[in-house]
């Protein structure tokens, strides 16, 4: 059996991302704090990121499997519609992968494995219907990236209670990238993609005020400072030219620049050294990327 396929479904510079968010949840609920690399049991971290990579992957390869007859006539190159992979063993692959997500969260805590049931839920609607909604499909696709932060939050249920609606920022980022996608192939109204410049600064100001209220303005700036000059600069040329190349580079910009927004998270709420740790699977995704398409 050919690997390359499978990996090509299951996006793998997008799997990294969502490690960033479950450390950026772990940061908000406070476990990162409690580490010391010579005593404590990195297992929880260990398996709850394995049950995000999990979660994202199988909600990914199902999103291919719903977009088979489309894909089939605008990228015929992906592993479905060019045969090498069938749709058949793709939903296998699928239901695999979200069983051991689920399996691997109820593991961590009840409220972790509950989580993930609802974010595969979600990501299932989306997949399925969701991304044919012009308004309802961005706010989907932004709760599923909510519910991963919260999955890291979960590692320490009692937090859930006190910062949940932190969630509430990626749900925001992430329904901005969704509409800017909206013009991947066949470009986009520039009024979308000036909205979603707007939802960007709202998420860069809310960083930058749970940062102050904590006192770690400083820590966390640097961080948000590289955020901005990776994403905003594609996002500008997508405006300034509508072309469907210069979006998709602003989507791709944008997916990967998440893991900057999570590295502020954690600088925010933990460490400086955990912050640089987050930041450094930037490089790790951006190496994926080359090889592996992020959209």
């Amino acid at each position: 059996m050919k690997l390359y396929p499978y990996l090509q479904l299951m996006r793998p510079p997008n799997l990294v991302t969502a490690v960033s968010d479950i450390w950026a949840g772990m940061a908000l609920a406070g476990y990162l704090n409690e580490i010391t690399w010579t005593s404590t049991d990195l297992t929880p971290l260990i398996l709850l990121s394995i049950a995000s990579v999990c979660l994202y992957a199988g909600g990914v390869v199902f999103n291919d499997v719903f977009d088979a007859a489309l894909d089939s006539i605008e990228r015929p190159e992906r592993p479905i519609p060019s045969g090498r992979i069938s749709i058949k063993t793709a939903r296998i692959l699928g239901s695999i992968l979200l069983v051991i997500s689920i399996l691997l969260s109820f593991f961590i805590h009840v409220a972790s494995g509950t989580i993930a049931i609802i974010v595969s839920v979600l990501a299932l609607v989306y997949d399925k219907w969701g991304k044919h909604q012009s308004l309802v499909g961005p706010i989907n696709m932004g709760l599923c990236r909510g519910g991963n932060l919260l999955l890291g939050i979960s590692i320490i249920p009692a937090a859930i209670s006190s910062v949940w609606w932190l969630s509430i920022v990626p749900v925001i980022y992430i329904a901005a990238v969704t509409i800017i996608s909206r013009g991947e192939v066949h470009g986009s109204p520039r009024s979308y993609l000036f909205f979603a410049l707007f939802l960007y600064v709202i998420v860069i100001a809310a960083i930058t005020s749970a940062a102050f209220f904590r006192k770690n303005i400083i820590e966390t700036l640097p961080f948000l400072v590289v955020f901005g000059i990776m994403v905003l600069p594609a996002l500008f040329k997508a405006i300034r030219t509508l072309k469907p190349s210069m979006i998709g580079k602003a989507v791709k910009a944008g997916v990967l620049g998440l893991i900057l927004l999570n590295a502020s998270w954690v600088a925010a709420s933990a460490s400086i050294a955990w912050a640089v740790i987050t930041a450094l699977l930037l490089p790790f995704s951006m190496l994926l990327a080359k090889p592996f398409a992020v959209t």
